[in-house]
């Protein structure tokens, strides 16, 4: 029927307001949430750098102790630990310029990741990794080496 009709379409604009609003604060909110860490928390985040707004840092303890190099993107569920209460361990975390970190993924305290690296979704990164390698697994492991981002 015509108001069946014009109902659908009603609900089908009403979607699209929904998804362009989504799209747009997204937009603004990925560009915030590094500023916010460099401002509030005084990280060390470089420019241009992706960290989506539900990946966990470390807020507590030792949030000066997350270094984050230029064009790195950092996805949901990522845990950047600067420091671990049951060891008594505060160490600084490193990660270079133009990496990419894979959903989940954990980086434990005192890693150095190099530049141009991909950590696979879900590693445990325990140790230091050279620039240009790609690591993934628990623990985490070289499985490609001199790769170019």
């Amino acid at each position: 029927s015509a108001a069946s009709d014009v109902y659908k379409r009603q609900i089908n604009y009403v979607f699209m307001l929904i998804n362009k609003i989504r799209k747009f604060l997204f937009g603004k909110l990925v560009h915030f949430y590094p500023w916010y860490l460099r401002n509030i928390y005084k990280m060390d985040i470089g420019h241009n750098v992706r960290i989506s707004w539900r990946a966990n840092l470390d807020l507590t303890i030792n949030p000066r102790g997350i270094h984050v190099g230029d064009n790195t993107l950092i996805t949901r569920g990522v845990y950047i630990m600067a420091h671990d209460a049951a060891r008594g361990i505060k160490g600084d975390v490193y990660i270079g310029a133009n990496c990419f970190i894979g959903i989940a993924s954990i980086i434990l305290p005192g890693v150095h990741i190099g530049n141009n690296c991909i950590v696979g979704t879900g590693a445990v990164v325990t140790k230091d990794f050279p620039d240009n390698s790609i690591i993934a697994g628990n623990p985490a492991k070289r499985i490609k080496e001199n790769t170019y981002i």
